[in-house]
């Protein structure tokens, strides 16, 4: 509890550094932000000086900005000027679409990369590492969208077995919301996959190389509990960092994949809204995007010190 205290300050301070970066991105765009929010069609001098007044763009900076910062702290990201929707309630509506394949993703690129890279350790510079390391740098030279298009090639047009596009929310039908769920979740898994593998199996030949696995051979113990119980742990902290950090990489790609499978979230209304113009939803999406992977990385920060308890006392003798 103490470590986790000791990290708040940190955590708080970079949340303020988003909010003033997601503030700016209305008032240092080139132009008038009025003029841009309505249109050359629709700015006629009224309009403008009634978008102005709505969003105090004639208040100082630094009023602005604790103005903002005020409604956005009560939930309040204002309305869209496009559908006068609350921007809050668009992502409320549309975060569980995004959330759901971000970690169906994550947890799909687990799944298939710690038993590959626990392997590609274990017979390391035999032909199977060489065929897994192979294909994982393969992997990541394929951009998510050109998976994505792949996929639905394979599986919706040919095979016919998942849906290209469309969205069934999980409380209406969960067997139906899995199938519409699972290609964008593997469009953006595959090349996740690939990192993880990559990364696990340089930490475990490492790991396996510890005096303390040399001692569990020499007392008999078998390979598959050297691997699970003795290597995995210590070779899991870049994996669990990496994971965390690719939470941003996940959310940035479901802009693309949401769009080219017409899935209504976080993603798509994103780059709806930066289409259209919409300033002040883009403005409340990039927020709330901003300190997810903020707090997620935070999260896994402290997670470490569960993991190997040494990390949050070594730090904490490091301040004494």
């Amino acid at each position: 509890m103490r470590y986790v205290l000791q990290r708040i300050p940190s955590l708080l301070a970079t949340l303020f550094a988003v909010s003033v970066l997601t503030f700016l991105l209305t008032t240092l765009l080139p132009g008038d932000p009025a003029l841009q929010i309505l249109g050359a069609e629709n700015a006629t001098p009224e309009a403008i000086r009634t978008v102005r007044a709505d969003l105090g763009l004639d208040d100082p900076l630094p009023i602005q900005y604790i103005n903002w910062l005020g409604d956005a702290l009560t939930g309040d990201f204002g309305r869209s000027y496009r559908t006068n929707e609350p921007v809050a309630n668009a992502i409320l509506e549309r975060l569980p679409v995004t959330a759901e394949i971000g970690l169906l993703a994550i947890l799909i690129a687990l799944i298939c990369a710690i038993p590959l890279g626990m392997l590609s350790a274990y017979r390391a510079g035999q032909a199977t590492d060489r065929a897994i390391s192979g294909t994982s740098f393969g992997l990541l030279a394929v951009p998510n969208f050109m998976v994505a298009i792949l996929l639905i090639f394979v599986f919706a047009v040919w095979l016919g077995v998942l849906p290209a596009t469309g969205w069934v929310n999980f409380t209406d039908n969960p067997a139906q919301n899995l199938r519409s769920a699972l290609l964008p979740a593997l469009s953006l898994a595959i090349a996740e996959m690939a990192v993880y593998t990559r990364l696990l199996r340089t930490d475990m030949i490492a790991t396996l190389q510890q005096d303390f696995v040399t001692m569990a051979r020499v007392k008999g113990v078998s390979d598959r509990r050297i691997l699970f119980r003795h290597a995995l742990r210590p070779s899991s902290f870049s994996l669990m960092t990496v994971a965390g950090v690719q939470v941003g990489a996940i959310i940035g790609g479901s802009v693309v994949i949401e769009t080219l499978f017409a899935l209504p979230g976080v993603g798509r209304l994103l780059f709806d809204s930066v289409v259209q113009r919409d300033l002040v939803m883009v403005q409340g999406v990039a927020l709330v995007i901003a300190v997810s992977y903020v707090v997620v990385n935070f999260t896994v920060d402290i997670l470490y010190s569960f993991l190997d308890p040494r990390i949050s006392h070594g730090r904490s003798a490091a301040r004494v």
